[in-house]
């Protein structure tokens, strides 16, 4: 089960309905219109697809991501490469 799968069922709605949609979104941190549209994906398929900070769709788009910061990590070195030999070649 996914994350917000858990965050929902640990603070269910149907304990707090004193509070309605809007509070029990405000206690667990997060927006209105995102716990709505949780509550409508779990009703509808009985799971709340997530792709948030580091879920990546499939193992070829997390090996992207790696070479990409592998690569501006590699290019951040060069320029500091290249304005050391100016300074230094001075």
């Amino acid at each position: 089960m996914t994350n917000n799968l858990n965050l929902m069922q640990s603070s269910t709605i149907e304990d707090h309905k004193d509070l309605g949609v809007r509070g029990c979104a405000e206690n667990l941190g997060i927006g209105y219109s995102t716990l709505t549209k949780w509550l409508k994906d779990f009703r509808e398929s009985g799971d709340i697809p997530v792709r948030g900070s580091g879920n990546y769709a499939s193992d070829e788009q997390k090996e992207i991501a790696r070479l990409r910061r592998e690569l501006r990590d590699a290019q951040d070195a060069l320029d500091v490469l290249k304005k050391a030999i100016n300074i230094l070649g001075k």
